[in-house]
This record gives structure tokens, C-alpha cells and sequence, in this order.
């Protein structure tokens, strides 16, 4: 499937491009070629589907399995509010415009937001249960959403810049903005790959996860770490993205089963190959221009959730 998703990444645009000649342009490049032309250019964004893609996969999956509920993505805690947040504050104070300016406002704002809602959650009498980080990340994005809203209200040129960030776009994203960002997403990467095989014990509980000798708050602050560099990169590259960090790892489930040292890496492969065909389809959509990727996501991904949460239901999954 991504590999399939990369080819039609290439090869759909303005100008289509028979999948023979995206595998000529790859290894045999003519530069007289118009068409060849074309597909070099759609490698940047074909990159940025498969980075961030990635990253929201993983970042979906950890967050799964440290708040033991199938409903988290990285917006539980607030991890995209908070990043939108510290990103607005910038461009309507410090003028940024660019995701190399956004990347640390980005990565802070999820950070706090995150430590927040946790804290919050922690310090409730029944500590941090699902239900507990749900409320707590639901309480952490009205906050900051309310703050957005006021600062967009008063600020007309820092709403046209961040209404067009929001929406979430793939061609957001530079190739220098790619080259160095990447750094952030493959440490994130790392993190997460280590912290994955302790979230099979912490998904029995607490107290069962200590009894097996997993030390749960490295754990959570392994995930943590993890996400807010997935989710925070990805956000200051192309914008908050929907969807894709929860409807992608219920998806590998049906794959995988409930061993996260499968859900994570294969949510991954999935969370790149599921944003390239939604970048795909919002070129098709409206040719000769192009449909936010961030939107085809959240019109897409709701009905696909709805349907594997159906279809998990029906064979008692």
C-alpha cells in the first residue's frame, strides 16, 4: 500500500504521469522531459506525506497505549492545541511565517500542553485513568483554543496567515524545511521504538506493569518525549493534521492484534501510506489546484473510523 501510495504521490497532478515514466524520471532521468519534470517536483511533498504521515501514526499508537484508551490521538492532552497555540503567539507578535521559525514554538507548546494535561490528570483523586486524561486534554484544548480565538480576533493579518497554516497542506512544507526537521522526527522515531514494548504490560494496569517490573513513569515519560517531537515536528512542518493518529492504529489492529510492538512500527508505514492517498485524492478533487491534504483528512478519516469501529464490533475484535 505505500508503496503504491508513493507511486500515485508522483504520478497525480496537474500534469499526469504514467507510473512507467515516475520509475524512469527515479532512475533514469531525461532533464529535457516536461513529465519527468513534474514528477521531481512532487518529490518534496511526497516526502513531507511520508515523514509526517509517519509521525502521526506513531504518535496516534503511543498515545493509545500510555492512556490505555483507544480513543487518544495527539490531540488527548492537547498536543495540537498547544502547538497551535505557541505558533500563533509567534506569528502575531514575533512575525514568523516559515516551520523552520515554527518547529520550536511548535515543540514547546506541545510539550507544556501535554505536561499540563497530565499534571492535571495526575492530580486528580483517581489519578491519570483514561478517563481522567480525556478530560484533562479536553479541558487543556479549550483553553487554548479560546486563547487562539482571542488573539485571531483582534489580529486580521495573523488570521489570514494561521487560517491557511490550520488547514494542513503538504506543500507547506520546504525541502529545507525537510532536511532539518527530520533530525526531531527520527529521534522521536527512536524514542519510540524503545518505550514500544513496555506499553504491551502497561496496557494491564499499573499495577500489573510493576508487578512485571516495567517502570511505568519512564515509560509514560518515554511516550511523552516521543509524541511531542512526532506530533510537534509534524505539526510546525505542514500544520495540525486529523484523524490520521486515530484512525490508522484501530486500522494496524486488525493487522497486528494488541502487541504495540507491531501497532507502532506498522502504524508508522500505515500513518504515511493513508496521508499520501488523501493528499492524492484532494488533487483529484479539485484539478487543476489542489485541496488541503488536512481537510481531505478529517472528511475521510470519520467515516473510516466509523466503519472499523463497526466492523471490530461485529467480529468481537
Amino acid at each position: 500500500m505505500l508503496v503504491l501510495a508513493v507511486g500515485l504521490s508522483l504520478a497525480v497532478g496537474t500534469r499526469p504521469v504514467p507510473l512507467a515514466e515516475v520509475v524512469h524520471a527515479l532512475t533514469r532521468p531525461d532533464p529535457s522531459s516536461i513529465a519527468e519534470a513534474a514528477v521531481r517536483s512532487r518529490i518534496p511533498t511526497t516526502i513531507a506525506g511520508l515523514l509526517v504521515g509517519a509521525a502521526l501514526g506513531m504518535g496516534g499508537a503511543l498515545m493509545q497505549g500510555m492512556a490505555r484508551n483507544p480513543l487518544a490521538d495527539p490531540g488527548l492532552l492537547g498536543v495540537n492545541s498547544g502547538a497551535s497555540l505557541f505558533v500563533v503567539l509567534g506569528m502575531a507578535f514575533f512575525g514568523l511565517s516559515a516551520p523552520l521559525q515554527f518547529v520550536w514554538l511548535a515543540l514547546a507548546g506541545a510539550a507544556i500542553a501535554m505536561l499540563l494535561g497530565y499534571g492535571a490528570a495526575t492530580a486528580s483523586p483517581s489519578g491519570a485513568t483514561p478517563i481522567t486524561l480525556a478530560l484533562a486534554g479536553a479541558s487543556v484544548t479549550a483553553i487554548a483554543s479560546s486563547i487562539i480565538s482571542g488573539i485571531l480576533i483582534v489580529n486580521t493579518t495573523t488570521l489570514n496567515s494561521f487560517r491557511y497554516w490550520q488547514l494542513g497542506s503538504l506543500t507547506a512544507a520546504s525541502p529545507a524545511a525537510l532536511v532539518q526537521l527530520s533530525g526531531f522526527l527520527a529521534v522521536g522515531a527512536v524514542i519510540a521504538l524503545v518505550a514500544m514494548p513496555w506499553l504491551n504490560a502497561l496496557a494491564l494496569g499499573d499495577d500489573a506493569a510493576r508487578s512485571l517490573g516495567v517502570r511505568v513513569g519512564m515509560t509514560r515519560a518515554l511516550s511523552t518525549l516521543a509524541t511531542v517531537l512526532l506530533c510537534g515536528t509534524a505539526a510546525a512542518l505542514v500544520g495540525p493534521i486529523a484523524f490520521v493518529g486515530l484512525a490508522v492504529p484501530h486500522a494496524v489492529r486488525v493487522l497486528a492484534g494488541t502487541d504495540y510492538r507491531w501497532i507502532v512500527p506498522l502504524s508508522a508505514l500505515g500513518g504515511a501510506a493513508f496521508l499520501l492517498v488523501c493528499d492524492v485524492v484532494g488533487r483529484l478533487l479539485t484539478r487543476p489546484s489542489t485541496l488541503e491534504v488536512g481537510i481531505v483528512t478529517a472528511v475521510a478519516g470519520a467515516p473510516v473510523f466509523i466503519a472499523l469501529l463497526r466492523w471490530r464490533r461485529t467480529v468481537g475484535v
